[in-house]
């Protein structure tokens, strides 16, 4: 392992006031253990997962009836049982407090801003809820959303929530097809759709889809319809405005530990997308973990992550809530009217935690942004950054151009969890390109193929214990086999990702791609996110995608595809810095057999790279057999790849 500096330490009195500092304390007063620093406390935590679990249970103050004595049942894997006795309702937590204070935040690409208060968001919801109700929404039925990131969405969720009623959502840059894949599976009674959004200075008006939606989906009862962009009701909705006329102040229905709170889909890109389940109490617990302790969110700290209605982070974002952030809810393009728009919207909410994707901190590096002196992030004290491997360049880039005590937290988990496995704390430093450390309560190991324990290597990245937040079961699965074919059949018993990581002798962890679709060379397992922190880093290149294939005759073509910045060509002069700089600055193996352009790349709709379809392309598998277009922002960029299958691929 390499010795390298931390880019970012805490600092001692912030360290001090940290909410996880005071967890530490409760633990020793409670159970008279010493915990010497983060690490003591993570191990602590993994050692004696009830102890743990009760503690944030009590930290957090969480509201529960019935008998907390019993906390996990059973801690084998898939069938943990978390607090049996114990019937709690996720929405009391995310709506109690002080009613005067500024709760909500939307603002939507054309700069249109609103805001509410605790007491106005409870009302609201409040109103939802008795409409669902008066038109027969009971406990265990599922509303479904076709929605824009904005208030609307968060109200209809809690409001469900408060019922004991199940949510789930997507939002509206799926088509109708793509929306009813997975709204289908559901058998929803309420739809809750709006007339279009925003995006790239465009209204997209989506008033035929809803209509085209609500067609396939035989089991509606109701629509409500919500006139985000002014251009009407969807046919045959209920306004939005009627179903909230009748005020009302919400009730919370508390329900058993494991009752379902919402549904989140896996991305289709590999057949129909799986419906995850997750529980009202092992979100709320793990969410307050994460948000209230790893990322010490407090009463009126502004939280704006970047998202959509259909990544995990839209779910994560509106737990800001439970931990009394005020949450900034943004509708549109993160580049529109141009690159720096988040840092825009940051500066001008002062937001407190910021998060992006990888993608968004490299654009902002190539156009030459420099936030930290253009913008007034004062108030920016954690930038939360997930959802691919971020290289080591981007944290000296945002050292040097967003602030320097600025905390870069970057993590890994998963829709699968609604959570994360590894990322930062108050009181762990950074290291450029790597991730901090495992979460609390997190039993996070790299396995090799044996399935034994490596530090200081690459291996599966597994977790050994449950964890609150794992998923209840998957929809359309009623004897469990989907579920431990997805995470249990590789290790029994143990949960495997499907991420190649490092745990690092300091305690750090370095994610290096999907194990799915590993590259090998010569026997050696190498992640591509080693290739794309080079190659994305060049100037000329926009963006790239490599592939290892494995082929029928018992060879294997290893490809760099790479879109170029306008008016540039991949010459050979492009070509040989290219490929000399995968060479110097990763390995010799790491040199793919071909480099070649391509107009973009396809990625999933939470904007994943599509990695795994594009191989099994290139392997010679049809195109309607390797993703679903409803799963893929583009289809014809995926078509595209077809051509290098290989029959008429290059390099052979």
């Amino acid at each position: 392992m390499t010795d390298i500096d931390p880019i970012w330490v805490p600092d001692e009195a912030a360290v001090q006031d940290a909410r996880i500092t005071a967890l530490a304390r409760l633990v020793t007063e409670r159970h008279g253990v010493e915990l010497d620093g983060y690490d003591a406390l993570q191990r602590w935590s993994v050692e004696h997962l009830a102890e743990f679990w009760t503690a944030v249970l009590d930290l957090f103050d969480v509201q529960v009836d019935g008998d907390r004595g019993r906390v996990l049942v059973d801690d084998a894997m898939p069938g943990a049982r978390w607090f049996p006795d114990v019937a709690l309702n996720y929405a009391e937590h995310a709506l109690r407090g002080d009613g005067h204070e500024l709760v909500v935040v939307a603002e939507t690409e054309d700069g249109t801003t609103t805001a509410c208060t605790r007491g106005e968001l409870r009302a609201e919801v409040g109103a939802f809820a008795g409409w669902l109700r008066g038109h027969g929404v009971v406990a265990g039925d599922r509303v479904v959303g076709y929605l824009p990131n904005g208030t609307h969405a968060l109200v209809a969720f809690l409001a469900c929530a408060s019922l004991g009623a199940v949510w789930s959502v997507c939002g509206q840059d799926y088509a109708a097809g793509g929306a009813a894949a997975r709204f289908a599976q559901l058998e929803p009674v309420v739809l809750v759709a709006a007339d279009g959004y925003r995006w790239n200075g465009r209204v997209h008006d989506r008033r035929d889809e809803v209509k085209a939606l609500r067609a396939v989906l035989p089991t509606l009862r109701h629509t409500v319809g919500v006139e985000h962009v002014g251009l009407g009701l969807p046919p045959g909705a209920v306004g939005w405005d009627e179903a909230l006329a009748v005020p009302a102040e919400p009730t919370f229905a508390r329900v058993a530990f494991d009752a379902p709170l919402w549904v989140l889909f896996s991305s289709g890109t590999t057949g129909v997308p799986k419906g995850i389940v997750h529980g009202h109490g092992g979100v709320l617990l793990d969410h307050l973990k994460l948000l209230g302790l790893h990322l010490d969110l407090h009463d009126g700290d502004r939280f704006l992550w970047y998202t959509t209605p259909n990544w995990m982070m839209w779910n994560v974002q509106v737990s800001g809530l439970l931990v009394g952030a005020t949450v900034v809810l943004y509708d549109g393009s993160p580049a529109h009217p141009d690159p720096g728009r988040l840092w825009t919207l940051a500066a001008a909410h002062r937001v407190a935690l910021l998060g992006v994707s990888p993608g968004y901190l490299l654009a902002s590096a190539k156009a030459g942004l420099d936030p930290g002196r253009s913008h007034d992030l004062g108030a920016l004290r954690v930038l939360g950054c997930t959802g691919s491997p971020l290289p080591a360049s981007s944290y000296h880039w945002v050292h040097d151009h967003v602030g320097t005590a600025v905390q870069l937290a970057s993590s890994t988990g998963g829709t699968d969890v609604v959570s994360g496995f590894a990322g930062s704390s108050p009181t762990t430093p950074v290291w450029p390109g790597e991730i901090s450390a495992p979460l609390l309560g997190v039993a996070l190991e790299a396995w090799d193929a044996d399935g034994r324990p490596v530090l200081d290597e690459v291996g599966e990245l597994v977790i050994t214990r449950p964890m609150p937040s794992m998923p209840i079961r998957f929809v359309a699965d009623p004897d469990g086999e989907r579920y431990r074919d997805a995470y249990f059949s590789t290790y029994p018993g143990v949960w495997r990702h499907g991420d190649w990581v490092t745990l690092t002798s300091r305690g750090s962890v370095v994610v290096s791609g999907r194990s799915d679709s590993t590259l090998n060379r010569h026997g050696v397992r190498l992640g591509s996110a080693d290739i794309y922190a080079v190659v994305e880093a060049l100037p000329e290149v926009r963006e790239a995608l490599v592939i290892g294939a494995e082929l029928d005759d018992g060879g294997y073509w290893m490809p760099l595809f790479v879109v170029l910045e306008p008016g540039t060509d991949l010459d050979a002069t492009l070509r040989d810095r290219i490929t000399a700089a995968i060479r110097t600055q990763a390995s010799p193996r790491h040199v793919p057999d071909d480099v070649l352009a391509v107009d973009a790349i396809p990625h999933t709709r939470t904007g994943k790279k599509l990695e795994v379809p594009v191989k099994r392309l290139l392997q010679g598998a049809k195109l309607d057999r390797v993703a679903g277009r409803d799963a893929v922002d583009d289809p014809d960029l995926l078509a595209a790849f077809a051509r290098y299958a290989p029959a008429t691929g290059p390099g052979r």
